[in-house]
């Protein structure tokens, strides 16, 4: 089943045919890759400040500094980043609206975007402002965050030619952990990747031939979940095993952390994603 736009907002298929004819998707036309430029470093932009604070969140980062003040440091950035993502994205998405309409890409993206605003608003620079001790707000709006950004990784799982994006998020996630990771956790942890990336390369490449797609895609799909599998555990052991830390943040703290950084990614990946469906 599609999940494009255009498959449960059929009725605006004519106002958006119009986007890229009239004002302002006219005059972003002919500058679209100056404008894309623009929204992909707000992306940065955002994404380093999102970095610095859920890694401080979870224990780890600037540590010199409290969750509190890394929040104040940050928060321009990050407001900044935001909102240069929202408009630059309007206005982009106004030159080129037929492509977004009949992409699953853009479906994922913007419920990930959802997402992002409320684990990022709603709960990490809470969390921050209050050392990491979560307040009854903080842990509903984290809730529903996760379900909307479950709701994005099923389109993003689902859409055919999109799906090989989320290795870009695995990818952050398996990165992320072998960073915060420490001592025989980490040493175990890279070891299993290695050996899955060993078995993985050797398993595509020559038991089963490049072109035998047929093989090949659920080949890789499983070694997807394998490698899914592995990030979640040893992430779960790093939350669970390092107890609080000195601000007080618990598990809820770092989970969401972790959460809160990779929901700007699956965002990102979708979005680059587009140009593929």
């Amino acid at each position: 089943m599609s999940l494009a736009p255009q498959d449960f907002l059929p009725a605006i298929q004519p106002w958006v045919a119009t986007l890229d004819q009239t004002w302002p998707g006219a005059a972003v036309k002919p500058w679209f890759a100056q404008w894309e430029v623009g929204h992909l470093l707000s992306l940065v932009l955002l994404g380093g400040a999102s970095i610095l604070l859920n890694l401080r969140l979870i224990g780890f980062g600037l540590s010199d500094q409290t969750p509190s003040e890394v929040r104040r440091d940050v928060s321009p950035w990050l407001h900044l980043g935001v909102a240069g993502i929202l408009i630059t994205g309007v206005l982009i998405g106004a030159s080129n609206p037929e492509r977004l309409y009949t992409s699953e890409a853009f479906t994922a993206k913007m419920l990930g975007l959802l997402a992002a605003v409320i684990l990022t608003y709603g709960v990490s620079l809470p969390l921050a402002r209050n050392e990491g001790r979560a307040g009854t707000a903080a842990r509903l709006l984290g809730l529903l965050g996760i379900v909307v950004w479950a709701l994005s990784l099923y389109v993003f799982a689902s859409a055919k030619l999109v799906n090989p994006g989320l290795w870009h998020v695995a990818t952050a996630a398996a990165l992320i952990v072998l960073f915060v990771s420490r001592g025989l956790t980490r040493i175990v942890y890279a070891a299993g990747l290695a050996g899955l990336i060993a078995i993985q390369f050797v398993t595509t490449h020559f038991v089963i031939k490049p072109d035998d797609f047929t093989r090949l895609d659920p080949a890789n799909k499983t070694f997807f979940f394998v490698f899914a599998a592995w990030i979640l555990g040893a992430a779960a052991v790093q939350v669970v095993s390092s107890g609080r830390n000195e601000a007080g943040a618990g598990a809820y703290t770092k989970a969401m952390a972790y959460a809160a950084i990779l929901v700007w990614v699956t965002t990102a990946a979708a979005g680059r994603w587009i140009a593929f469906a």
